[in-house]
This record gives structure tokens, sequence and C-alpha cells, in this order.
């Protein structure tokens, strides 16, 4: 007889890996109710409504206000928005869990625990590579880890979507001056060994057509779980009748 276990399924986790997040670990982050819920925007723009239901859509338009304000939804369903929302830009991206552990390069002794006395180099190493969504308060998410090299902040990874029993891998990225000497890889498997040892299963996201970051991925022991859909949304203008 197989053990009854009330333990989600990855599925039912991943396919709205944003809701999960605002639901479990990250709650103190998040603003919303039961139906829609999103990071605080100074921190990060993620949005997640609970389901596709009328009610969940309405609550989600709640939470972006009018004028710059805008969210970033990404998720496996299909995205519906309700008619105050707009999408600005859509893409199709993948999300990748770890299932084979890399040995990948040899690791570098210089590989170091970034804290707020960094902020300001990472969010200008991240403005000027751009790996995704990254304002100064990001690094409260998770722990970010750098490399160093002729007194700069050379490239960086850390880990940033945190849920029960799974926690993403983000924000890798290389200066320019730096790229070529396998930093990116040897920051990712330094931040999977930490998420491993935690006894968390780590994921990442690429954009589809990524191709070099997915074959990266892949060398890493990451394989595709699902592909996901991205959207940058806001509510649509108001017309002035008059």
């Amino acid at each position: 007889m197989h053990a009854v276990t009330n333990e989600p399924s990855r599925d039912s986790l991943l396919k709205r890996v944003v809701w999960s997040a605002l639901t479990s670990r990250h709650a103190q982050f998040s603003q919303g109710g039961d139906l829609a819920r999103r990071f605080d925007p100074a921190i990060s723009p993620f949005a997640a409504a609970a389901n596709n239901s009328p009610e969940a859509l309405a609550a989600l338009a709640e939470l972006i206000q009018p004028g710059d304000d805008r969210a970033f939804i990404l998720q496996a369903d299909d995205i519906a928005l309700p008619h105050e929302l707009e999408a600005e830009i859509t893409a199709l991206g993948v999300l990748m869990v770890e299932v084979s552990p890399s040995a990948g390069p040899s690791r570098s002794t210089s590989i170091v625990q970034l804290d707020e006395t960094d902020v300001p180099e990472m969010v200008e190493l991240a403005t000027l590579t751009k790996p995704g969504p990254f304002t100064a308060r990001t690094p409260e998410l998770g722990t970010f880890f750098g490399i160093r090299l002729d007194g700069r902040l050379a490239a960086m990874a850390g880990s940033r979507i945190n849920l029960d029993g799974y926690t993403e891998v983000s924000g890798i990225c290389t200066h320019p001056d730096f790229r070529g000497r396998g930093l990116a890889s040897e920051l990712s498997l330094h931040v999977t060994d930490v998420i491993r040892s935690r006894g968390d299963i780590p994921f990442l996201h690429a954009y589809a057509d990524n191709h070099g970051a997915i074959a990266l991925y892949r060398k890493l022991g990451f394989e595709i779980w699902r592909e996901v859909n991205v959207a940058v949304v806001r509510r649509k203008a108001q017309i002035d009748p008059d």
C-alpha cells in the first residue's frame, strides 16, 4: 500500500511559480490577498493571480496602479488578463530544473558572498548586462555571490524566487570586460551547491530563443521542465470622455 501524501506536486508548484513563492517563503514581501499577489515593487516587479478566474484577474488588476506601474507575469499556464490590463511585451521562456548536479569547471577561491555594501555595484552590473528585473532591494530575496577581478565586480549570481522545496538561480551576469572565462558557470554551480545544501531543488529561467544559455545550463545539469509565458503588463490608459 502506498503512503498518502499531502505534499504539492511539482506541477502544482511550478506552473505558477511566482504565486507559489508569494504564498509560501516570500509571503513577507507580498502585497495582495487570497486571489492575487505581487512582490513589493521596490523589490521585484513579479505578480501573479491564483488562477484565471474573473475574480482572481480582477484582484490582479487592483494591484497594478495607473501610470508608470508595470508588473511581470511569469507562469506555465496561459496568461489571461482582465480588460483593465494590457500587455506591453510578451515572450516565451523555459523553466529549467536541475536533474543531475554537475561538477563543472574548477571552482574559484575568489567567490565571495555579496552584502549591502556591494549593492551599488550589483545594480550597475545588472543594469549593464540585463539578466532580468533587478533593483537595489532584489538581494533581499536571497543570497548573492560574486567574483572580483582587478578590484571590480566581474560577475555575480544568486537566488531569487524561493518556494517550498525549490529555489531559483538568478541574476547570472558577467561584465563584458571579463567574459569568456567561465565565471558565470562557476558562480551558477556555487549557487546551486548552496541551494542543494539546504535541501531544495535548484531551478532557473531562460528565454526560449536564448539557445546559448539553454545549452550552457544543460551542461550544468539542468533540463527544461516546461515552456513558460512571460508578459509585462500595465493598466490601460484612461480615456477622458471630454
